[in-house]
């Protein structure tokens, strides 16, 4: 029998749905192609997110599974990471501009690029599409590798795919799946509350 995935989160006060139950899996079914369609919708909501003065610093490098380009993001991953990513259907790498054309900083790069992201995730989510987002990569192999500027800077990989089970997982992913979800209580978070 397979083993469902649901992960929805317990919250101290009414979100929307597709924010309670959006969760990073580690469980991709490595049989099932991108959703080409749900992919393009969660690269246009990463496109209508907030930036300052409009910069759209955010850049991506979209792979899909079985290409030379999939192969590279994969191989930059680090650890843990590799035993589950590759079976999904993408892997995308959030990259952020970080100067002007003439060298100077672009202090909200990061920041608008991670909105950009939470864009996508919930967007790829309302759509179907399971995300995972992976810190533990290789930046200078990536930037090398595609052949980024000085300007662009890797900052997180993406895996995108269909959920899978957990049936088809070892046990050290079954267990990370199934633990309990926690965050901090909201008052350990804001600082001030006047």
């Amino acid at each position: 029998m397979t083993q469902a995935i649901d992960r929805t989160a317990t919250t101290d006060a009414p979100i929307l749905d597709v924010l309670a139950e959006r969760f990073s899996t580690r469980v991709f079914d490595p049989d099932v192609a991108i959703d080409e369609a749900a992919l393009a919708s969660a690269l246009e909501a990463a496109r209508w997110a907030p930036s300052a003065n409009n910069t759209q610093p955010w850049r991506f490098i979209v792979t899909r599974r079985g290409t030379d380009a999939f192969a590279t993001v994969y191989d930059s991953l680090r650890d843990f990471n590799k035993a589950w990513a590759g079976d999904a259907a993408a892997l995308v790498v959030a990259a952020a501009t970080t100067t002007t054309e003439d060298g100077s900083p672009m202090h909200f790069a990061q920041y608008d690029t991670g909105q950009a992201v939470a864009h996508f995730t919930v967007q790829a989510h309302a759509a179907g599409l399971a995300t995972h987002q992976m810190g533990g990569f290789d930046r200078a192999a990536v930037t090398s590798e595609f052949n980024l500027p000085e300007s662009i800077t890797p900052l997180t990989v993406i895996a995108v795919g269909a959920l899978g089970s957990l049936d088809d997982t070892s046990d050290e992913v079954r267990a990370r799946e199934s633990a309990p979800r926690t965050r901090r209580a909201i008052g350990e978070s804001v600082l001030v509350n006047d």
